[in-house]
Order: structure tokens, then sequence, then C-alpha cells
């Protein structure tokens, strides 16, 4: 077993945040010691853009890329991404099958005044870098106007209270990191709001001829949302989901029951299709692919009118 380990993560706070809670999951569930896991700060080619969508450079691949390519090189052990950040298929030669127990996936609202969302005056300017969560907020208030913002999350707050924006959504789980919960308007429901594929999982990816890192990140494996993020991220393989294509998806266990909900939007966003299925949770994959199919065919039929 390797007794020096290397971990590779985005270089933003929350992504080194991200990363030190991985550290510490595995010196917990192992015989690694503090000093034998490092963290390797790595700027990604999504960092580097700041003022425009990442679907006009390539999209979610951007900011797990150049992550993958130090894995590939041999110089990380382990791969640190936001799951709902990495593109829906797997690099050849990678393997990402371990995930931390889950944070709350659902969006949060901040707003001046802190204003709710229904609250907002007809205009007002919403700062988000989503097509998804920009159609859903129009679903709700068409007569809002969403416009770019790129950034971390610290940014994004301080161009909110500098007055380009009126409001900024964001996920729940990063803003509880960082610890900015004081500055939420209003917390949306995951039926409000359906979250992205994978929002709040952090996943963990290895070679995957790397037998001993693999035995390290079986230990740290969070089963219920292993299951939860397969379910989801198999929509996405069968829609081909990236930062073009405006998914929502969220899964539920209840018992030996899994609920997954699922919505897709047409480019233009004008479009809203919607699928909700139940099974046995065993059949997690399954159902991923049976939701995604059901969209898909309702999205053709629809252009096909």
């Amino acid at each position: 077993m390797k007794k020096r380990i290397t971990i590779g993560s985005r270089g933003s706070k929350l992504a080194l945040l991200y990363a030190q809670n991985v550290k510490n999951k595995i010196i917990e569930k192992t015989d690694l010691t503090n000093e034998e896991i490092f963290i390797k700060p790595i700027t990604t080619k999504g960092d580097q853009i700041k003022d425009s969508r990442l679907s006009e450079f390539g999209g979610k691949g951007l900011f797990s890329s150049t992550i993958e390519n130090e894995l590939q090189d041999l110089n990380i052990d382990i791969a640190v991404h936001a799951l709902k950040d990495m593109p829906a298929f797997e690099t050849k030669g990678l393997k990402t099958d371990t995930f931390l127990e889950r944070n709350d996936p659902r969006e949060i609202l901040i707003a001046n005044n802190k204003k709710k969302l229904k609250e907002l005056s007809t205009k007002s300017i919403i700062g988000t870098s989503s097509y998804r969560r920009e159609f859903q907020i129009k679903k709700i208030r068409p007569d809002i106007d969403c416009k770019l913002i790129r950034g971390n999350i610290d940014t994004r707050i301080r161009k909110l209270k500098e007055g380009i924006y009126d409001a900024i959504i964001l996920s729940y789980a990063g803003i509880k990191y960082l610890k900015f919960e004081n500055e939420i308007s209003e917390v949306f429901s995951s039926d409000e709001i359906i979250p992205s594929a994978g929002q709040g999982i952090i996943a963990l990816q290895c070679r995957e001829d790397d037998r001993d890192i693999m035995l390290y990140l079986e230990k740290v494996n969070h089963y219920e949302t292993y299951i939860r993020a397969h379910a989801e991220r198999n929509i996405l393989k069968v829609l081909e989901g990236d930062c073009e294509t405006a998914v929502g998806a969220h899964s539920i266990l209840d018992g030996d029951q899994i609920i997954l909900q699922a919505e897709l939007f047409s480019l233009d966003g004008t479009k809203r299709f919607y699928e909700k299925k139940t099974d046995k949770a065993e059949k997690f994959k399954e159902l991923g692919t049976e939701v995604g199919k059901a969209l898909k065919i309702k999205s053709n039929n629809s252009y096909k009118a």
C-alpha cells in the first residue's frame, strides 16, 4: 500500500475545503496520517475563463480535464471534483466511483435587502452562469432578467453588493462550506428548483489500474450517495448532458425505494419536459437510464409535433 499520496483539487477556497474534507475522511478511515497526505492546488481552464459561459469554450470538462491530466501523468493519486462539474462520461483510464456523503443539494437565493424571488421587482437582474437555473427562475418569474455571472462564491456576493445584480442563485452546499448562511434570502426545495445532477456531491477519481488507491477509496465511499450519484448521472449519459443541456435531476432514498425526478429544457428554455419514477433502490442505474430515455422521447416528440 502507498504510504504517501497526493490529492489534486481546484485551487479555489471552496475546492480546497472539499479536498481537506477528503483528506480528513481518508485519515479517519485508513491507517494514513496527516503527514502522508498532501493536497496539490491546480488551476483549471475553467478557472481562467472569467467573463464567458463555459459552454462557449468546451463545457464542464474545463474544470475537470486539467486535474485529470495531472492524474494521468502520475502527478497526483486522487482527484477531487464537485460531481456536478464533471462531464457525463468517464475519461478513459480513470475511475470515478467514490463519493463522500452528500451535502445539501438545494439551491439558494441571495438578494439585496433579503428579498425572496417572488418579492423582486419586475426587470430585476439575477446573476447565474447556468442555463438550467436561468430557465427554472423564468418559469417562476418570467418578468425577471438573468445576466451572466462568473467567479467564486465570495466574488459573486461582492458583485451583488456592488449593485451589478439584484440577486444571485447558488448551491446551498458551497454557501454552507464557506459559512455564508447569513447572506441567504431564500432556500428553494428540490421540487421548486430541481438541482443539477450530482449537486452537493464530492467525487473522488483515481487511475483505474491503481489498486492501492482504490482500496483506500473503498473505505471512504458513502453508499447511499453512490446510489444517488449514479442514478442522476445516468440521466445525463442518455441525454449526453453538458453545459449546453439544461437538465435538473434529483433523487431521494426512501427505505428500499429510490425516487428520481428530472427535467429537461429546450435550448431556448421555452419548453420543459418532466419525468418522475420510483423503483427498488438496487435498480438505481437502470432507473436513471429509464428517466433519461423518457425525457429524450418527450423532447423528440415535441420537436416532431
